[in-house]
């Protein structure tokens, strides 16, 4: 099947290709994922396809770059609704199951692989740090194990819900009420502008992105879209088998607060780190975690110190587990 490259946003050599999904299950439409490549010269060892978190698209071309320098082929999916494949009438980001994922996930591996013939690695941030784990154990339930995948890097992935005990228990039973009769419904949550105002170039920050795809503040959160999330940790919690090594890398602390304070420039502001510690052996096979003293959510958009502590972490285990 033809895969039709143009050129991206982000100019050369980055280029990117509509994966057309049909009608939303979810009745906004129709439907696209975008996989964004840069371009390759040479003969890469690898290939790695990233997925962001909520809120968020790929925008992050230095973490390309340090791919791309240790012979990796790099892509990256704007899912569903999300990012490059928003479109008028979307709620961003919105799905009532982590499971619609799955189609982009496949079509996505299944042109990495064909157009590489390489063993292929999945990076994922946050939210894309749930969503890629329980699509792996779904394939490989299912005896789905071509193409394979050979390994997953996932940076701060959202593994439980942070906040008050109960948020946990009642909370998450209000949830699933609520999004069987009103899974539009908008959750009225304390603003919460702390952690992108410590990334963006318009804050006195080192990151320009669109704003439009990656609010300061994070897109509006929806019961339906909650509850799919809540059940996905679920399942995690239960334990999962994706079958290949994993690395998650996490701050060393929280700072979770919805104003800017010096704090939040090394601490992560979104997720309580405890719960990411808690549940990594959930993954199954073998887990690599390890903590970056003075990140940020993403470990990646920290500090530059930080941001290059978790580099070489990274490099270290890609140096252990590639071809």
């Amino acid at each position: 099947m033809r895969v039709d490259w143009t050129t991206d946003l982000l100019g050369k050599p980055y280029e990117r290709h509509i994966i057309e999904l049909g009608d939303d299950p979810d009745g906004e439409g129709t439907i696209t994922a975008t996989l964004v490549r840069r371009v390759f010269t040479g003969s890469p060892r690898a290939a790695v396809i990233y997925v962001h978190g909520f809120s968020d698209y790929f925008f992050q071309t230095e973490m390309a770059e340090f791919y791309a320098e240790r012979g990796v082929a790099f892509y990256s999916l704007d899912l569903r609704k999300c990012g490059r494949s928003l479109r008028d009438g979307h709620t961003a980001h919105y799905v009532s199951d982590l499971a619609y994922y799955d189609a982009e996930l496949d079509e996505s591996l299944r042109i990495v692989h064909e157009e590489t013939g390489l063993p292929v690695y999945l990076a994922a941030h946050s939210t894309g740090g749930l969503i890629v784990p329980l699509w792996l154990d779904r394939r490989r339930r299912a005896g789905r194990v071509d193409p394979p995948v050979a390994g997953v890097m996932l940076n701060s992935p959202w593994f439980d819900l942070q906040g008050a005990p109960w948020m946990r228990s009642v909370g998450t039973q209000a949830i699933r009420l609520a999004a069987r009769v009103r899974p539009g419904l908008v959750l009225q949550l304390p603003e919460a502008e702390a952690y992108g105002s410590s990334l963006h170039t318009s804050r006195g920050g080192e990151w320009d992105y669109e704003l439009a795809w990656k609010p300061l503040g994070g897109f509006p959160v929806t019961v339906g879209w909650l509850n799919a999330v809540r059940r996905g940790q679920a399942r995690l919690h239960r334990g999962l088998d994706i079958g290949v090594p994993s690395l998650v890398l996490r701050s060393d602390r929280s700072r979770i607060v919805s104003r800017y304070t010096e704090e939040v420039e090394t601490a992560d502001a979104v997720l309580d780190v405890r719960q990411i510690a808690r549940w990594a052996g959930c993954l199954g096979d073998e887990v690599t975690s390890v903590p970056i003293p003075g990140a940020r959510h993403d470990v990646f958009l920290s500090r530059k110190e930080a941001r290059d502590h978790a580099y070489e972490v990274l490099g270290d285990w890609l140096d252990r587990h590639l071809p």
